[in-house]
Order: structure tokens, then sequence, then C-alpha cells
């Protein structure tokens, strides 16, 4: 079951959400709180994590530096080539070249080595990180070896969504990777924010890619989420292996919302020791009473399956 809220809410502890509604006032002052949305909502951790990266001063308009940037062959060619003719000179974040896509199809061989030797040599002249063909595929190679909790990146594939692992990701066009790459700043209004509110277990069977096609099922068409960042919280994320919540975050881009951002635990600590990154651990979690725009409730018990062979490659 998917349950689209009317209105904004309060969650109070990571666990109790109080609708905005005509009884907010009351509701909020029986538990002895006292506080605005505005201040409440500088407690998600959306907020923290934009607020981080902001170089405006004003977090209505936001010019964001990322922490690093990703980017496959198809889409890093015409980026490098573009920041080159603006009189690029260096790296000036760690960029990742996946050699991925025009690779996945080829048999025998590489499609557009060319494009591959340009990264290459690229990757030697300014600095960048190069990840030679049928060696890993941008998403993976960036879970495992860029993302981090509360870091931010930028990747010119639109599926660029790290938050299940604690990093707010966006998928751009290449024009605004090139501008990181010439110093300057990703600029957009401060977006807003949604809770997804997980509840419940999963039923044997039922997969990410269910929850995901629940979630755009819900939220697409109406665009409740369009341009805003989801949020996700509540105790059935703790039901969650991180396989799992990866598995539903990617296919966040299919709701048309901009970036994304989970709640982390000891679930997520042991991913990163897993994959030999410990340091890249912190725990995340909204401020005690966090305000949200709009909030997504998920019974993750009543999600049915709806694709053929789950779990299956």
């Amino acid at each position: 079951m998917v349950k689209l809220y009317d209105s904004g809410a309060y969650l109070l502890n990571g666990t109790e959400l109080i609708p905005d509604d005509a009884g907010v006032e009351h509701a909020l002052q029986q538990k002895g709180i006292n506080t605005s949305k505005e201040e409440a909502s500088k407690n998600t951790m959306a907020y923290g994590i934009l607020e981080k990266h902001n170089t405006s001063g004003n977090m209505d308009g936001l010019k964001i530096k990322f922490d690093k940037m990703t980017s496959h062959d198809i889409t890093f060619v015409g980026i490098i080539q573009t920041a080159r003719a603006s009189g690029l000179k260096e790296f000036p974040i760690p960029y990742v070249l996946t050699n991925c896509h025009n690779s996945l199809c080829a048999v025998g061989g590489t499609i557009n080595e060319d494009d591959h030797m340009f990264g290459l040599s690229c990757a030697k002249k300014y600095g960048g990180i190069y990840v030679p063909p049928h060696q890993a595929v941008i998403h993976q190679y960036a879970r495992e070896e860029l993302a981090e909790c509360g870091a931010m990146i930028l990747g010119s594939d639109s599926h660029t969504r790290y938050g299940a692992l604690g990093t707010m990701a966006i998928g751009e066009g290449g024009g605004e990777l090139a501008k990181q790459l010439l110093g300057k700043t990703y600029d957009v209004a401060r977006p807003g924010v949604v809770a997804v509110y997980l509840d419940g277990e999963p039923a044997k069977g039922v997969g990410p890619q269910d929850v995901a096609i629940a979630l755009i099922g819900a939220t697409f068409a109406n665009g409740y989420v369009k341009n805003k960042v989801m949020e996700f919280v509540g105790p059935g994320i703790s039901k969650l292996s991180t396989d799992y919540r990866i598995g539903i975050d990617v296919m966040t881009t299919e709701t048309t919302c901009l970036s994304s951002i989970w709640r982390t635990d000891e679930e997520t600590r042991k991913w990163f020791d897993t994959h030999y990154r410990p340091e890249a651990y912190k725990e995340l979690n909204p401020g005690d009473v966090a305000y949200y725009d709009g909030v997504i409730y998920v019974d993750l018990s009543q999600i049915k399956p709806m694709i053929a062979m789950p779990f299956h490659p």
C-alpha cells in the first residue's frame, strides 16, 4: 500500500508522523513541541547535506559544489571537450570515467574504442580516474568506491542515485558537469523534501523493483515528487538489506525527483566495512522534529510482486 499525504507533516524522533492539518498545533503542544515549519524543515537530512555544499550563503538559491563526479563513455567525451574549449586546466574534484556503456553490446571487443582512448588520455592529463572497459559499470563503481555518508555526487547518467548509502546524488546533463570542471556551481532553487516513510516488511518474493514500481506508479503522473528530494525514513528501512535499499533507490529517478537520501544504520556500516571503506560511514538521521513538504507512506507488507522471475539476474 502506498498513501500520499495531502499536506506536509512533522516527523518526530524518526518514527511518528503528525500531518500538517487543522489539528497540528494542538498535537505538537500536547507533546511539548514549540517550533515552526521553517525551523523544523532544517532538520531533514537533505537540508543538512545541501547546506554543507551550498556556496551562495542563501539556502533559497543554492549554488552547489559537489564532492565527486562520474561519467560513462557515452557522455564524458562531450563534457571534457566542452570544458577544454572553455579553459580546463585540471579536474578540480575526483572525476571517474567508466567505459561500460559503449562496450555493453560488444562481442569480441568494444564499441568506440577511440572514446575510451580519449578518456584514458584525459584522465592522465587532467588527473581523473579511468575505469577500463569490462571492469565495472558506472553506478556500482560509484557505490563501492565513491559514495560516503553526507557527500554529494554529480553524474551524467540519469540513474545517478546513491541515497541508500547516505550520498545525495544527482544525474544531470553534461553541461552541468562541465561547469563543475571549470569551478562553477550547480545553481538551483532549494528543493522541497518529501518523506518516504517505510513501514512493515516485504513479503517473500517481493523485490526492490516491486517497491520501486509501486512508488513510481503513485508519484509519476501527478508530479508529487517532481524536482524534490525523496528522504527515506521509518522503521521499515531496518528490515531491508543495503542491496535491497539500493535496488529501490536507483529507480527513484523514474519518479522525476531531483535526488534521494536514506537514513543510515548498522546495516549501512557493515556494507561499507565489506567494501573496505569503513571511514565512509556516518550515521544519518533526521532531527528529533523534522518537517517535510509531503509524505509517501509505504506499507511494505502490502506490496505485491509485479515482475516475472524476481531476484533473477
